[in-house]
C-alpha cells in the first residue's frame, strides 16, 4: 500500500468512528431528555402563584386562591 492510501484509510476509520459516536450520543440524549409539554404557564394576579394548565385553556383558576388568570407571557 502507498502512504497516501494508508493515511486515507486511517482518516476514514477515525471519521467513521466519530460519526458512530455522534449518532449514539444523540440517540441516548433524546431518549433521556424530557419531552417538551404544550401546557400553558399561568401566574396568579392575587397571590403570585405560578402554575401550569392544559394548552387549550384560555383562563385558569389558581389552585391556591381560586382567582381566574390569563396565561403568562414571557
Amino acid at each position: 500500500m502507498f502512504p497516501g492510501q494508508i493515511i486515507f484509510l486511517c482518516f476514514a476509520v477515525v471519521t467513521g468512528v466519530l460519526g458512530v459516536m455522534v449518532v449514539l450520543y444523540e440517540y441516548r440524549r433524546k431518549r433521556f431528555e424530557p419531552e417538551p409539554t404544550e401546557d400553558r404557564v399561568f401566574r396568579c394576579d392575587g397571590c403570585a402563584y405560578v402554575y401550569t394548565d392544559d394548552h387549550d385553556v384560555d383562563r385558569s383558576r389558581c389552585p391556591e386562591c381560586g382567582l381566574f388568570n390569563s396565561p403568562f407571557v414571557f
